[in-house]
């Protein structure tokens, strides 16, 4: 707060408790010089949940004492250290490659929160649901083409040759068989087939990995990759 709004704080406050009142010129100014000395980097007010005369008026409501600086400092680093304890770093949309940036926005999203001007981020698990993906990354995202940049996939292609196969069937317009969901041995999408036997009480047993998909994924696959248009 500058020293305009330390006076309309202590204009309020007069007006709610008239033991605050100054009415020498020179003790007033005292006073405002105090009170900006230990509140200047307090905001009157943020676009989330901080005023500084509602924690004023909560004070002089619930106390016997006149109010103090600090019973307007200490809500304001509670408040602080609430917004902090709720909010989780977002990934960064800058380069992760560029250290300086990656940690200059993760300083910058806090800070912003810790001051009440934007919310805490939480966790994507719950709030993805309706938020959606950042736009910013989903932008980058494209701009690359992939999460892995090609450089990386390359190098990593002799290391997960079973992978590698994949991509290069699936780049030649080929069905992906892992991109769907096994109704057979119900192995989940990335996941391959695993044997099931089925016995003569109707369980199944086994598990054993597969090194090719059940005929009925290969199917389900080709089922709903787009067919190229005629020429």
């Amino acid at each position: 707060m500058d020293r305009r709004e330390i006076a309309a704080l202590l204009a309020y406050i007069g007006r709610l408790d008239p033991r605050t009142i100054r009415t020498d010129e020179g003790e007033a100014r005292y006073q405002v010089d105090q009170w900006h000395a230990l509140l200047g980097d307090v905001p009157m007010a943020t676009p989330y949940g901080w005023d500084a005369r509602i924690a004023a008026h909560r004070h002089i409501r619930t106390s016997q004492y006149p109010i103090l600086p600090a019973d307007i400092g200490r809500p304001w680093d509670g408040y602080k250290r609430d917004r902090l304890s709720r909010h989780t770093d977002p990934t960064p949309c800058v380069d992760p490659d560029d250290q300086a940036a990656w940690t200059a926005e993760l300083i910058g999203t806090r800070r912003a929160v810790a001051a009440g001007h934007a919310l805490p981020a939480q966790d994507r698990a719950i709030t993805s649901v309706h938020a959606g993906p950042d736009p910013q990354l989903q932008k980058r995202l494209r701009e690359i083409g992939s999460p892995i940049p090609p450089a990386a996939r390359a190098a990593l292609a002799p290391l997960r040759p079973a992978r590698a196969a994949r991509e290069a069937s699936v780049a030649q317009g080929h069905p992906d068989p892992l991109g769907v969901r096994c109704d057979w041995c119900q192995a989940q999408v990335d996941e391959p087939c695993r044997r099931r036997r089925v016995g003569l009480d109707g369980s199944t047993r086994g598990g054993a990995l597969m090194s090719a998909p059940h005929p009925s994924r290969l199917d389900l696959a080709a089922q709903q990759t787009p067919q190229p248009a005629p020429a």
